[in-house]
């Protein structure tokens, strides 16, 4: 990934807005549905189409948020923003899966009557605009939490909706109401491990853990076999937001080699093998606990008294 400026934000912008008011229209329209026809499987997509409606609505702040301008106060800005508001989503579609889940079993012991003719008009008509909605979203996924968070609401509705429409068909053939409580179940088992994934990459982010796909022996590998490199400490990767990818390390060389020329040829390493745009280097003579430093290393390597550099 490329920690270079984000120049799809307006189209992840315009792409959400437009989701957003399909979503919202349309859930309004499942409610109704699902309230008509008794179907419990149609009110848990009604739920997850809730959530796509609540997540996108979030995803769009983020990404208007995101693009303030950083300060004194917020020195990278507001670009984490659509880190949490990925954690949100993910939280809240746990919630309604579990909920799914309790009404299913719930149901199981005291069957409804499903008009299973409304149910599946209902499901087709969501699952037309799961597939649009998709669509708009499926260009920014590949870049941003947030709209990878967006992107699988959407892409779970969508399944649900599918299960609704099975579900439909088999309650008008057979006969079978439980079908109905079946598929809300299913609903909620298949949406629980996408939850996890999406938790787990921003909770990754928040913690500043090495990105996804970034090899930590590699670098330090790398940086210690140019020449005039004699050791590398404190070494950290870590991503401020989706895409932006920062490191820094302490670099002890030979006193008798060019430090400027050093510190240019490492950024360029960085940024040519690990596509690292972002980098604060110290270069040492010797170690700096050696040199009697107290050094508190500052993981956002925000430290103003140390040399660094900083590529576009």
């Amino acid at each position: 990934m490329s920690a270079g400026h984000d120049h799809t934000g307006g189209a992840n912008e315009k792409a959400l807005r437009r989701a957003l008011i399909l979503t919202s229209t349309f859930l309004v329209i499942e409610v109704v549905g699902a309230l008509l026809t008794g179907s419990l499987a149609l009110l848990s997509d009604a739920a997850h189409m809730f959530t796509d409606a609540a997540a996108l609505g979030i995803s769009l702040l983020a990404v208007r948020m995101g693009r303030k301008a950083a300060d004194d106060a917020k020195t990278y800005g507001y670009a984490r923003f659509e880190i949490l508001a990925a954690a949100f989503n993910a939280v809240l579609l746990f919630l309604v899966a579990m909920y799914i889940l309790y009404e299913a079993y719930r149901r199981l012991s005291e069957p409804q009557e499903i008009q299973s003719i409304g149910m599946l008009v209902v499901a087709l008509a969501g699952l037309v605009i799961n597939l649009v909605s998709m669509r708009m979203l499926s260009t920014g996924k590949e870049n941003s939490l947030n709209m990878k968070g967006a992107y699988l609401e959407v892409w779970a509705d969508m399944l649900g909706s599918v299960g609704v429409i099975l579900g439909a068909v088999a309650i008008y053939f057979t006969g079978w109401t439980w079908v109905d409580s079946a598929v809300a179940v299913l609903i909620g088992i298949w949406v629980l491990p996408r939850t996890w994934t999406l938790l787990s990459e921003s909770i990754n982010v928040l913690l500043e853990g090495v990105p996804k796909g970034v090899n930590m022996l590699e670098i330090r590998k790398q940086l210690s076999e140019q020449p005039g490199v004699q050791g590398v400490h404190d070494l950290h990767v870590w991503e401020v937001a989706s895409g932006k990818i920062s490191m820094t390390a302490h670099i002890v060389h030979s006193s008798s080699g060019d430090p400027q020329k050093l510190l240019e040829d490492l950024q360029d390493l960085v940024k040519s093998k690990f596509d690292i745009h972002h980098t604060t280097l110290q270069l040492e003579t010797e170690p700096c606990w050696l040199a009697g430093e107290e050094h508190a290393y500052e993981s956002t390597g925000n430290t103003a008294a140390r040399p660094h550099t900083h590529t576009a």
